[in-house]
């Protein structure tokens, strides 16, 4: 037999009020004025008959969707490759959820994204949103700050007013080049993890250029290719490489994922990791010590990201106004196999 269901109606006849009170009251609506004995009525009332708030009507009551958005500049393709946002899924999932809301995911191409942010918040579908993957060129992001909308970026942007969550990138590839430095290279390769546009890829850039500076090693522009977040780019770019004729005897990889790929390449070439070439990668990935040879790597706090983006935009939710706007997290160099042993012959950069 059907049970029906206790309904807010049912609430305010037991209270002897209105339906609008027992809203008013069961939401906590500020800035409405009713009287402690009113409102100690409706709270018994409900607990009396084990009332449970409908979730839309709680929506429209408190004039918000208790649910956050998170939206990923990525192509469907790279999403499914990318093992990296799935642990940082993993954390903000967990973290949206203790905090009782809702995570909605939004997968939006980059070459097609006008106004997507904005569609979201009209719509009021969402209460705030993080966004993965900031472009240098996303000119529809300036819309969110205009109307100050909370927003939270997984990545930063240089001179940007958002408030956002990430690693030292150029720190990290600084340190994955200066390893390889230090076991005596001076031909070094690098394999971006994504196009320039995206920060990220430019800092990491820039961190390898900076190691090679450091080490007095001159930085050469035809050992660098650009790839695409995933495997398939990875071992694109190593094959153009060593089809090049380009002389080198390690490569920095900037993702572990793209660095995958990357590796086959070097075995269809005949060449064995790191006998004949050293090679280093960028985000510890969980299948990144099992491979083989086991990849030496940058290890990422992906949970820790996804937790601190989470408190930020709690807090921003809340009307708080964080000192803090640019948060960066460190980085840590695991050393495995895929690096080799020094070099004869030279004298390692100190």
């Amino acid at each position: 037999m059907a049970v029906n269901r206790v309904t807010s109606q049912d609430v305010a006849d037991r209270a002897g009020v209105s339906r609008t009170t027992v809203s008013l009251v069961l939401n906590n609506v500020p800035g409405i004025q009713i009287s402690d004995t009113t409102r100690q009525r409706v709270l018994q009332a409900a607990e009396e008959l084990n009332y449970v708030p409908d979730a839309a009507a709680q929506a429209l009551a408190s004039r918000q969707s208790q649910v956050i958005g998170l939206v990923l500049i990525r192509t469907p393709d790279q999403i499914a490759s990318d093992i990296f946002l799935t642990q940082t899924l993993d954390g903000l999932i967990k973290s949206v959820h203790k905090a009782g809301m809702r995570l909605l995911i939004d997968i939006i191409d980059p070459e097609h994204q006008e106004e997507t942010y904005l569609h979201l918040m009209r719509a009021k579908r969402i209460d705030g949103i993080i966004l993965s993957g900031p472009r240098s060129n996303d000119e529809s992001l300036n819309a969110l700050l205009d109307v100050d909308f909370p927003t939270v970026l997984l990545g930063q942007l240089p001179g940007s007013q958002f408030y956002s969550v990430d690693v030292d990138n150029r720190a990290a590839a600084h340190n994955a080049a200066t390893h390889l430095l230090n076991l005596g290279h001076r031909r070094i390769a690098c394999i971006t993890n994504a196009p320039l546009s995206y920060t990220a890829a430019n800092d990491r850039l820039s961190g390898y250029r900076q190691a090679l500076e450091t080490a007095g090693v001159p930085f050469d522009p035809p050992l660098v290719r650009f790839a695409e977040f995933d495997p398939e780019s990875g071992y694109e770019q190593m094959n153009n490489l060593l089809e090049s004729g380009s002389d080198f005897s390690a490569a920095f990889v900037a993702s572990d994922l793209v660095a995958y790929g990357a590796i086959a390449a070097t075995r269809e070439h005949g060449l064995r990791i790191p006998e004949d070439m050293a090679l280093v990668g960028l985000d510890d990935l969980p299948f990144s010590r099992f491979i083989s040879p086991p990849l030496t790597t940058i290890r990422l706090p992906a949970i820790e990201l996804a937790r601190i983006a989470t408190d930020l935009l709690f807090r921003l939710l809340q009307g708080e106004q964080p000192e803090q706007k640019q948060i960066i997290l460190g980085t840590e160099l695991v050393v495995r196999d895929s690096c080799g042993a020094k070099l004869h012959g030279y004298a390692p950069h100190q």
